[in-house]
């Protein structure tokens, strides 16, 4: 498998490779109620390296298949992993376009890393990949994504109706989208 390093001023961005998986755990064990709010609750061995492990492995398939990206969102200054994003669901023409989802540790949030990793990731996806729509997907009550798009130039599209069972209830979720043109 070939690594991909994306490189930003407060973040970079790389390929998650299978011994990453305890440190994944462990962001996704430190994070497992702040992320719960916006996203659909997993079982208790989601939070296990073994877990992880295998769904590292996973993307790195649909990487080589190029039907997903994901990668580590790393601290500039610590190297330290404060996130992950992924560019998913890639579609070729008459589409030409994927989704982009990501999850910022709650103690590096409000620094502009989620911007810049949003940025850094439809930059890959038009200018590498070569798609021409990027969409997301965010709560209406989850005003610091909403912040985090649309400083990343994505725009409302609009309002897509219990789109998502999340923790009990179906949950409305806009969505916003970039054209390569935007780009």
């Amino acid at each position: 498998f070939y690594m991909i390093l994306l490189e930003g001023q407060t973040c970079f961005l790389r390929t998650l490779r299978e011994d990453d998986a305890v440190e994944l755990a462990q962001l996704v064990t430190k994070n497992r109620f702040y992320w719960s709010v916006f996203e659909p609750r997993h079982q208790d061995s989601y939070f296990t390296a073994a877990v992880q492990r295998e769904k590292i492995l996973e993307s790195l398939h649909h990487m080589q298949n190029q039907r997903e990206f994901s990668f580590g969102i790393y601290d500039v200054k610590t190297n330290y992993l404060v996130g992950h994003i992924s560019m998913y669901g890639i579609k070729r023409l008459p589409f030409s376009s994927s989704f982009i989802g990501y999850s910022i540790d709650e103690m590096n949030v409000g620094k502009g890393i989620g911007t810049e990793a949003v940025q850094l990731v439809v930059k890959y996806g038009m200018e590498v990949v070569g798609l021409h729509r990027i969409e997301a997907y965010v709560s209406p009550r989850n005003f610091g994504s909403i912040r985090v798009l649309e400083k990343a130039n994505l725009q409302q599209e609009g309002l897509l109706r219990q789109l998502l069972f999340i923790n009990g209830q179906w949950e409305d979720h806009y969505l916003y989208a970039i054209l390569e043109n935007d780009f």
